[in-house]
């Protein structure tokens, strides 16, 4: 296991803000010392769940947490969008942070047992295609290109079997591991099935991993959410996709625009119902959706319009979902 900086794309924490360990551990954000007093709430709350939401959920832990002046600690992990669902869906979390909507058959496990839930989306994310820096011939790819390279059975293992003109150099692979919504939403997206997708790569649902990965091999392609190519830009080199209406590099207004196709897509938040019953949970999600547009950015993704955060706010005090 790997301890991490204390820090996710786009911001630096405090020290009050004990660690950030991936894959399963916890980002520790009680005790925080406020001189402007606190709200009064008090308690408990838990998190997990996707790697691309957990930068955002962090930053708005580490806000809340010095907001209600250290009465209330939020423990925040990030174990994929699957493995978040599955702790959820067994009652262990409050919110599980997620790259994807439930699938059909979470929903069934959240049903058995008797886990009910909102689903309210916060931020737009485009996944991004990633090279090292210093390949400067694949500007941009095809979606065909992309599923050549990792679709099952792909042998493609070199750059020049990408692309005629391409050089004859070694391709390596990284990208999301099977736990990760991420995963899930590239295999449909590109490939057209979910969980369709070559087994020779290197998978992690730790991004950073990735980020690590492909920054230190000059014969690299990967996949992650922009938020870690955009913290690290000087490191990667992010490529446009052409997905049938020319090449489009991933920026907030495509992403916003919906003209980086197919990879833009939202990100959410699973709010357990039982959990809004407590107040240290309910003024959370509230205060996640009243600050999420002004911070979304600060940890490299695209907030939706204000309208649409308005609405999860009536959903929340309507107590509408799943």
């Amino acid at each position: 296991m790997r301890i991490q900086s204390i820090s996710a794309p786009g911001r630096r924490f405090p020290a009050c803000v004990c660690a950030f360990v991936q894959f399963g551990a916890v980002a520790l954000l009680a005790g925080c010392a406020n001189d402007g007093g606190g709200s009064g709430v008090t308690g408990r709350i838990s998190a997990d769940g996707s790697s691309t939401v957990y930068p955002i959920t962090e930053a708005i832990a580490e806000e809340f947490s010095r907001e209600m002046g250290g009465g209330v600690s939020a423990t925040v992990a990030s174990s994929g969008t699957g493995g978040g669902f599955k702790r959820f869906c067994a009652g262990e979390t409050d919110i599980s942070n997620a790259s994807r909507p439930i699938t059909e058959a979470e929903q069934q496990q959240c049903a058995a047992a008797g886990v009910e839930w909102l689903e309210l989306p916060v931020a737009i994310d485009g996944l991004t295609i990633v090279v090292h820096p210093s390949n400067e011939f694949a500007q941009c790819l095809t979606v065909d290109e992309l599923v050549t390279v990792w679709r099952p059975g792909s042998t493609v293992s070199r750059w020049s079997e990408v692309r005629d003109g391409f050089p004859d150099q070694p391709l390596s692979l990284y990208g999301a591991g099977t736990n990760s919504g991420t995963f899930d939403y590239f295999t449909e997206a590109v490939i057209g099935e979910v969980g369709a997708i070559r087994d020779d790569f290197t998978a992690s649902e730790d991004d950073n991993v990735l980020v690590q990965g492909v920054s230190g091999d000059r014969n690299a392609m990967g996949f992650f959410g922009y938020a870690y190519f955009a913290e690290n830009r000087e490191r990667l080199r992010a490529v446009a996709v052409d997905g049938g209406d020319g090449c489009v590099e991933p920026t907030p207004e495509t992403i916003l625009g919906g003209t980086y196709t197919p990879l833009s897509r939202p990100l959410f938040i699973y709010v357990k119902r039982a959990s809004l019953a407590e107040p240290a949970v309910r003024e959370f999600v509230m205060f996640y959706l009243t600050n999420a547009e002004a911070l979304v950015p600060d940890v490299g993704y695209v907030p939706f319009p204000s309208e649409r955060y308005q609405q999860s706010i009536a959903e929340l005090e309507s107590g509408a979902g799943g």
